[in-house]
């Protein structure tokens, strides 16, 4: 398998379902609808999507009923992107090389851009039901993804990010912080996938294992780009972190001590998932992209 080549016919046909999903541009009131599109189709791998769709395959499922799902993750990730770049919160003018959705339409569009990719999220995932699920699974889904991007995930790692920024903080509460800012969201991506393929306790065990983990090495190796990385390939200037006074892997462990801690979460990636055999062969490109990725 050419992962890359993998994840780039998975990313298109997510951005066909989105582009499906979202309201047309020149929709009343066009502004946001704008706003929405900008920020959505402004790059991205559509890693979480894919690894939704990836790992329903595991177990037999196929992809396209899920597409609901996968652009529903997109949503609360651009959303999630979109006020984190706001001024009182990160005061970011870059996004994947271009102007941040606040730069662009303003910041009151801009938050409500993205309160409204968060609400379109949970609307489109009714539709799992017109694609012939039943409505328990669908619902375990809904569930499953309001926490992670809730208090108990997403926005609590926030939450304690910035309550963070300039303070001395312990190994736990950086765990904390990457644990619900980046990894509960893949480890929802991955259940997703399973929960919709009716995956068992074992294998819906496995998923999340995975996802877990894969989520954290996601959010070390970011932490190393930013302050590594190429600034052309980022699309947004380096050592934005640092600026920020934020808590990250290398300013606790220091570079070659975060790239360990990395490899040692892909490697517990990949025995979560041993269990699966070669199906799961694009969920393991995937966790070993981490160790070489670029952007």
């Amino acid at each position: 398998m050419n992962w890359e080549q993998e994840l780039s016919a998975k990313a298109e046909v997510i951005n066909q379902a989105l582009d499906r999903y979202l309201p047309d541009a020149d929709s009343q009131p066009a502004l946001i609808h704008r706003a929405m599109r900008y920020s959505v189709f402004a790059g991205g791998k559509r890693l979480r999507g894919a690894l939704a769709l990836a790992a329903a395959e595991v177990l037999g499922q196929p992809p396209e009923p899920l597409l609901p799902a996968a652009a529903a993750l997109e949503m609360i990730h651009t959303y999630s992107l979109i006020h984190d770049d706001l001024p009182a919160m990160d005061d970011d003018d870059l996004r994947r090389g271009k102007p941040t959705c606040h730069k662009v339409f303003g910041e009151a569009i801009a938050i409500l851009a993205g309160d409204a990719l968060l609400t379109l999220a949970f609307g489109t995932l009714g539709r799992l039901q017109t694609a012939g699920f039943a409505a328990e699974p669908v619902m375990r889904v809904v569930v499953e993804l309001a926490a992670a991007a809730g208090t108990d995930g997403l926005i609590g790692g926030q939450v304690v990010d910035l309550e963070s920024e300039g303070q001395a903080i312990d190994p736990d509460q950086l765990a904390y912080i990457h644990l619900h800012k980046t990894a509960f969201l893949f480890r929802a991506a991955l259940r997703t996938g399973g929960l919709l393929a009716d995956a068992d306790a074992r294998d819906l065990q496995a998923l999340a294992g995975y996802g877990t983990s894969f989520g954290l090495a996601f959010q070390i190796t970011d932490d190393i780009l930013d302050l590594t990385g190429d600034e052309i390939l980022l699309g947004k200037p380096l050592n934005s972190d640092l600026a920020n006074r934020k808590a990250t892997y290398p300013s606790m462990y220091g570079l070659e001590q975060a790239r360990r801690l990395a490899e040692a979460q892909v490697n517990k990636a990949l025995h979560s998932i041993a269990c699966l055999g070669d199906s799961a062969a694009f969920l393991i490109g995937a966790a070993r992209y981490l160790l070489n990725r670029q952007s």
